[in-house]
């Protein structure tokens, strides 16, 4: 029951001392007032009134409530509405962490239209590894970007999952010939991102589903895509990335993609927080407003 609404319900008894004059005075029925005042009761641990078949009077009880439901009504209201504002008017800061590249390319465009939605939330952002530490860091959420979370006990919520492509140039494939297969990357100098593929296993998928482990290996490896990306655009070896972070490169023709009928294994991207039951209204509003972001980007179609 909404104490507000039985605190008005038995205003109206308590002022008519009547509850049929009550009830009709709310267009209600006397057994809907009966279980609000009921419910009053049980929620005070008093009686209210004493009744009959004839008469209705307040309890001393009642009458103390009666005295004080103006205040204690509006009170509750103020509190309500305070408690309720930042759902209503959601504002205050968000920090988050990401991955750098992600976090200033692709985040970047998601939190200015976020921002432009709710002018008056701030938001902060930390480029990192995605691997903070959500408590020392004092984050609300941290960008997770992996085939799979190695901590089963974080707390995360999957935003998207990122398409990957094999990439190289033209200039390496005319020198060491382009691979038909998985298999034949084992003979390729591949170059390695050290945090998604710390042991150097590629996973593919090909059309009829069946999946493919091979193991590469190469002359370079890296924690951070950036310089692998930029390697590979040298003509150094093959590469593996996320889609949206050869978008341009493939369209200028700098990078070729390798062996489309094989899908390598996609990103999840997460958004890790530190509690899901207190997680603040404006953090849910922005994970929601992320989803639906990449949801519809472009390099998703």
């Amino acid at each position: 029951m909404d104490l507000l609404e039985c605190m008005e319900v038995f205003q109206e008894v308590g002022k008519s001392l009547s509850f049929s004059k009550a009830a009709e005075s709310r267009a209600s029925s006397r057994s809907s007032v009966t279980k609000k005042i009921a419910w009053l009761e049980g929620y005070f641990g008093v009686q209210l009134f004493n009744r009959n078949t004839k008469h209705v009077s307040l309890t001393e009880s009642g009458r103390l409530l009666l005295e004080n439901a103006d205040a204690l009504a509006l009170a509750t209201r103020n509190l309500k509405e305070l408690v309720q504002g930042p759902v209503r008017n959601p504002s205050g800061r968000i920090r988050m962490g990401t991955p750098p590249s992600f976090g200033a390319v692709h985040l970047a465009p998601a939190i200015e239209n976020f921002l432009n939605r709710y002018p008056a939330i701030r938001v902060s952002l930390l480029l990192d590894d995605g691997r903070s530490d959500l408590i020392a860091e004092n984050l609300d959420l941290s960008v997770r970007i992996a085939p799979r979370l190695k901590d089963t006990n974080q707390i995360a919520y999957r935003i998207t999952v990122v398409p990957q492509v094999i990439v190289a140039t033209r200039a390496y494939l005319k020198a060491h010939g382009a691979p038909k297969t998985p298999k034949d990357l084992e003979n390729h100098n591949c170059l390695i991102h050290s945090l998604k593929a710390p042991t150097g296993m590629w996973v593919f998928t090909d059309k009829r589903n069946n999946t493919q482990v091979v193991q590469v290996s190469g002359t370079f490896n890296s924690n951070l895509g950036e310089s692998i990306l930029h390697l590979a655009k040298l003509g150094h070896g093959i590469s593996m990335h996320p889609r949206y972070m050869v978008e341009n490169d493939l369209r200028a023709g700098v990078l070729e993609v390798l062996m489309p009928e094989y899908r390598p294994e996609g990103l999840d991207i997460y958004a890790i927080v530190q509690s899901k039951r207190h997680l603040p209204y404006k953090v849910r509003l922005f994970v929601d407003h992320l989803r639906k972001w990449f949801k519809d980007a472009e390099w998703q179609q």
